[in-house]
């Protein structure tokens, strides 16, 4: 057989099919120019160039996959087969795996089914209990309320049970109006029944009931001072400033008490005291800070003090 082609030629998307003369039809169905040649074209085959196109080559192409499909789809149904053959399952054996499986089937719409129920149980609850949630939430607050209010009666009490002891021993101590703290006796200027007074008549009031205005000379005369006019039981305005003996000797320019000592350690406010060319006096503040419990200001303005003098003895 010959075959007809461009041998040593690059594929150029071509291919020859050859067709062999015997599988034509007889010489009377070709032309006679063909009937001359068949005895020399006898025992070789005819070449035929086709040249397909693109949806010929995906043809072929798409055949080409599907008999590899083909061929792998039998090898695994072989294997399938062969296994089943292996284990001599018989049809009691597969009825029996049937029958397995719809329990195991009951099983599981079974357990879903009591899953859904309790789920919805649940829901059911949660809703019922939102309202004693509710309820719950509102008892605490007002828990709250009350605990607020029992610390705020403790400290209260505490105050009144210290008040209740330091006027005792005022009545002992002091005269009446006066009150007893730090081995001393303490006045505080009342605005409505005294008003208010310059540094000089406020020191001239304090001298006429056998005292003097106070001397904060210490830290614990400063903190038990300032507490008391913290105080709510005497009901002290927290704004007001009360004066006390310090004033600003300007020849000197040194704050001074009015005994003449020189001030040794002050509790000034931030920024204080403010430089002034007049007369100034120190006055002391309610404050949280008593380290910062002091201002000046000018010795004329009205305010009111506190006075200080020594307890007297009673048996």
């Amino acid at each position: 057989m010959e075959v007809k082609g461009n041998a040593g030629s690059d594929f150029d998307g071509e291919f020859e099919t050859p067709i062999y003369l015997e599988d034509l039809h007889d010489e009377e169905e070709y032309p006679p120019h063909l009937n001359s040649n068949k005895k020399r074209q006898q025992g070789r085959c005819l070449v035929f160039n086709m040249a397909p196109g693109r949806h010929d080559r995906l043809a072929v192409l798409s055949l080409a996959i599907l008999a590899a499909v083909l061929l792998i789809v039998d090898i695994s149904l072989g294997v399938h087969y062969s296994k089943l053959t292996d284990t001599h399952l018989t049809t009691d054996d597969v009825e029996r795996i049937e029958n397995e499986l719809n329990k195991l089937q009951d099983t599981y719409t079974t357990a879903i089914k009591t899953m859904t129920d309790a789920r919805h149980q649940l829901d059911n609850e949660m809703s019922r209990q939102t309202p004693t949630n509710w309820e719950l939430e509102h008892q605490q607050r007002i828990k709250s309320g009350y605990e607020e209010e029992i610390d705020e009666m403790t400290v209260a009490i505490a105050s009144m049970k210290s008040q209740l002891l330091v006027l005792r021993d005022s009545c002992r101590y002091c005269p009446m109006g006066w009150v007893f703290i730090n081995s001393a006796c303490y006045y505080f200027s009342s605005s409505n029944r005294d008003g208010t007074r310059t540094w000089q008549k406020a020191r001239e009031f304090c001298q006429d009931d056998g005292g003097d205005l106070v001397i904060l000379d210490s830290k614990d005369k400063e903190n038990s001072t300032v507490n008391a006019l913290r105080n709510p039981v005497r009901g002290f305005p927290s704004s007001d400033g009360f004066w006390i003996g310090l004033k600003l000797i300007h020849r000197e320019r040194t704050w001074k008490w009015r005994d003449g000592t020189s001030m040794a350690e002050g509790y000034w406010d931030d920024s204080e005291p403010t430089d002034s060319s007049g007369d100034d006096c120190a006055n002391v503040y309610p404050r949280q800070n008593y380290f910062k419990a002091w201002r000046s200001g000018g010795c004329g303005n009205g305010r009111r003090w506190i006075c200080e003098k020594a307890p007297t003895a009673v048996n």
